[in-house]
């Protein structure tokens, strides 16, 4: 499985895939990526990635991951370290921690979001173009 971030291809990750007939309840723990493409009841404490597929339905007490990509159903509070991206057909439902957070036309949204990982001394609209553009070019050298 290719999973795509930024619109770049990244490396071919390791994802382990609950299929559209697993139903799994307990506790999940997990350092890659996990796609769940079936159904989920219970609790998500993981460092990786995790992908909730179209037709899926994860109803978590709490979900602590890297980044979560949601095509299903999320019922549950969520913090992500990194992002949150709904895409379109998406139903979320509960409040939502992440530094990054995309919500496509034709998302479900029924919660609260806080922004993470933001800096409040960081005021990008002050700073000159060609200085941005300068620093981008660095980090991307």
């Amino acid at each position: 499985m290719i999973l795509k971030s930024e619109g770049k291809k990244r490396e071919t990750a390791k994802v382990v895939v609950f299929g559209n007939t697993t139903r799994f309840n307990g506790r999940l723990k997990f350092k890659d990526s996990l796609c769940i493409q079936g159904t989920f009841k219970g609790t998500i404490d993981a460092t990786g990635d995790l992908i909730v597929d179209k037709g899926a339905v994860v109803e978590a007490d709490s979900i602590t991951v890297n980044s979560l990509l949601v095509y299903g159903t999320v019922v549950g509070a969520v913090n992500a370290q990194d992002r949150i991206d709904m895409y379109s057909g998406a139903e979320v439902r509960g409040d939502l921690s992440a530094a990054r957070l995309r919500i496509a036309d034709g998302v479900l949204f029924e919660g609260q979001c806080s922004m993470t990982g933001v800096s409040k001394d960081v005021e990008i609209f002050s700073r000159p173009t060609e200085e941005i553009k300068a620093e981008l070019q660095r980090m991307n050298a």
